[in-house]
C-alpha cells in the first residue's frame, strides 16, 4: 500500500484506539487493578483463593482487549483483501501491455479507493467496539 495511503489509515485507526483506551480501556484497568488489591486484602484466603480472585478481576479486560483485538485484525483482514484485488488488478492491466504510469496510476486510485472505504467504515467499527465493551460484565 502506498505510504501515504497506509499513514492515513494508521492515524485513523490509532485515533479510534487512543479514544477506547481514554474513554473505556483505562476504566476497566482501574477497576481491575483496585479489585486485585481488595483480594489481595484478604487475609483469611488461602493462596489458591487469591489467585483465582485476581484472575477473576482480569477476566473482563482481557475480554476488552479481545474484543478490539477481533475487530482489528477483521478491518485489516478487509484492507488486505482489498488492496489484493488492486495487485490483481494491476498485474492484470500490466499483463494486457499497459505501460508502468497507467499501472502505477491504476494500483494508486485503487488503492486510495480501498482506504477511503475502510476509513468511512471506522465510525461504525468503533461503534460496535463500544457496545460489545459496554455489555462486558464487570
Amino acid at each position: 500500500m502506498a505510504e501515504a495511503h497506509q499513514t492515513r489509515v494508521s492515524n485513523m485507526v490509532e485515533e479510534m484506539v487512543q479514544t477506547l483506551e481514554r474513554d473505556h480501556i483505562r476504566k476497566m484497568q482501574g477497576r481491575m487493578f483496585r479489585c486485585s488489591a481488595d483480594c489481595c486484602d484478604r487475609p483469611s484466603d488461602s493462596m489458591s483463593q487469591v489467585h483465582q480472585c485476581i484472575e477473576k478481576c482480569h477476566t473482563p479486560l482481557a475480554q476488552a482487549q479481545g474484543i478490539v483485538t477481533s475487530e482489528l485484525e477483521k478491518f485489516q483482514d478487509r484492507l488486505t483483501r482489498c488492496t489484493m484485488h488492486c495487485n490483481d488488478k494491476a498485474k492484470d492491466l500490466f499483463d494486457s501491455g499497459a505501460k508502468e504510469p497507467a499501472v502505477r496510476s491504476l494500483m494508486d486510485r485503487c488503492v486510495g479507493s480501498c482506504v477511503d472505504d475502510h476509513i468511512n467504515l471506522i465510525p461504525s467499527m468503533t461503534r460496535r467496539i463500544k457496545d460489545n465493551l459496554d455489555s462486558i460484565q464487570q
